[in-house]
């Protein structure tokens, strides 16, 4: 309800809210998959048009190949590209996203940080600047929000504009230049 902010390029972004405040449904709305009542919403990079990628709270959901090469091979080649050279950029974006190794692996087996870090390489492959974690700690362990955590860090010293949504605040707070709050659909 009538939220408006604008991100700089290359900062992270932590918007914070209980359940139901409203973070899922301006994620859906920043990446395009609802439209808003009023209102603009535009999402652009070097003055372009762009698009967000999205990392869903059940990175399971998201997962279309058998494995993560596959999976990341997916889009690039529904996008048009060659498969030798949708193979090449896919082994690529695994490698930086640390799944080097694993590119072969089911992908339904991976454990819930690996997930996530599939669900980041596909969005690497298909060139988003702007990246979506929706609540990324939601049943992890320990060492799966470390995985996650150095996974942000890296989108951002590689330049991503990152958004991070959650109510887990204490796990991301130090990784944010700047906190949103919402409170009922509304910022406050």
């Amino acid at each position: 309800d009538n939220v408006s902010f604008t991100l700089t390029a290359g900062s992270c972004t932590l918007i914070g809210g209980a359940n139901g405040s409203g973070k899922s449904v301006l994620m859906t709305l920043i990446a395009g998959l609802d439209s808003p009542d009023s209102g603009t919403i535009t999402v652009a990079c070097d003055g372009k048009k762009a698009h967000a990628g999205l990392v869903f709270q059940d990175a399971d959901s998201q997962i279309l190949g058998e494995t993560p090469l596959e999976d990341v091979m997916y889009g690039l080649l529904n996008t048009g590209w060659k498969r030798q050279a949708a193979r090449q950029k896919a082994l690529d974006v695994l490698a930086q996203a640390g799944l080097a190794g694993r590119e072969l692996s089911p992908a339904h087996f991976l454990s819930g940080g690996e997930k996530r870090r599939l669900a980041v390489a596909g969005i690497l492959a298909m060139d988003c600047p702007l990246v979506i974690f929706d609540e990324p700690y939601a049943n992890l362990d320990y060492p799966g929000v470390q995985e996650v955590n150095s996974l942000i860090r890296m989108l951002k010293k590689n330049g991503h504009t990152l958004i991070i949504l959650t109510h887990e605040l204490e796990k991301s707070l130090a990784l944010a230049d700047r906190f949103i709050v919402l409170y009922r659909g509304k910022k406050v």
